[in-house]
C-alpha cells in the first residue's frame, strides 16, 4: 500500500520546498543555497487548516507567550514512532484530537516521517509549528523515524541514511548547529527550551537517548563534511 501511495504522490513537492534552483523556496525559509543535497521528499500533508492553526496559536500563547503558529526553526528533534508503520503514525498526526498523554489541542504531529524503506514523507510546511516536543515546538522541526527503538533505526541502513540526509539538508538550509540536533530525551538540556506552564516544565520522553544521539550527530557531521568537500 505504501509503495502505491509513494508512486501516486512522489512528484508532488511540499509547499515551501525548492524543486530546483530555478524555483525559489517560500519567503523566509531559506537565506542561502544549502550545500547539503536535498533528498527526495514525498509530500503527504495532514489536515492543517485554520482551526488547527488557531489551536496551535493558542497553545503557543499558553506555553511560550507567543500567539502565533509560525515556526522559525533553530532546533531539529529526532523521534521514533513507537510503531511499525508509516500509516499508523500519519493517521495519529492527522486526527487532531487531544493527545492521550497530556490531553491538549492541537493534536500531536511532526514535520517528517522517515519510513523503514528510506522513503521520506513531509506532513507539514516548515514555517508551521507542530506539537512534538514540550518546551521546543516554537523553534523545532520534528522528524519521526518509523520504529520502536533508537538501536533499531541505527541498524537499518536505508532508513538511517535517509534520516541523516534529511537532517543534513535541514541543518544547512536553516543554519542549525549540530549541537541543536537533539533527541526528544535531550529536550530539557536545550538552550531553547521554554515552558511557561509549570506542570509541564520537566516533561520529556525517552526516545533517542543521549549516547545514541552522539552516534547520530557523529554520522551527521561526517555526512555534512563530505557534502561540503564535494
Amino acid at each position: 500500500m505504501l509503495a502505491a501511495l509513494a508512486l501516486t504522490i512522489s512528484l508532488a513537492l511540499a509547499p515551501g520546498l525548492e524543486a530546483s534552483p530555478a524555483k525559489p523556496a517560500a519567503p523566509g525559509l531559506q537565506a542561502s543555497a544549502p550545500s547539503a543535497r536535498r533528498p527526495h521528499i514525498i509530500w503527504k500533508p495532514i489536515p492543517y487548516g485554520p482551526k488547527r492553526k488557531a489551536e496551535m496559536a493558542a497553545y503557543a500563547k499558553k506555553h511560550y507567550g507567543i500567539h502565533s503558529w509560525r515556526l522559525h526553526p533553530k532546533v531539529i528533534v529526532e523521534h521514533y514512532t513507537a510503531s511499525n508503520s508509516f500509516s499508523s503514525a500519519w493517521n495519529t498526526f492527522a486526527a487532531d484530537t487531544p493527545d492521550p498523554e497530556l490531553g491538549e489541542l492541537p493534536g500531536t504531529c511532526a514535520h517528517f516521517i522517515v519510513g523503514r524503506s528510506g522513503r521520506i514523507y513531509q506532513l507539514v510546511r516548515l514555517d508551521v509549528m507542530c506539537r512534538h516536543t514540550v518546551g521546543l515546538n516554537y523553534v523545532a522541526i520534528g522528524i519521526e523515524d518509523v520504529g520502536t527503538s533508537d538501536g533499531e533505526i541505527l541498524h537499518d541502513r536505508a532508513q538511517l541514511r535517509a534520516s541523516l540526509e534529511l537532517t543534513a539538508w535541514l541543518v544547512d538550509r536553516f543554519h542549525i548547529r549540530i549541537r541543536n540536533v537533539i533527541g526528544h530525551s535531550e529536550s530539557l538540556r536545550s538552550p531553547y527550551h521554554k515552558e511557561l506552564y509549570k506542570p509541564w516544565a520537566h516533561q520529556t520522553h525517552a526516545d533517542w537517548k543521549h549516547l545514541d544521539m552522539d552516534v547520530l550527530r557523529s554520522k551527521l557531521r561526517a555526512l555534512l563534511n563530505a557534502d561540503r568537500r564535494g
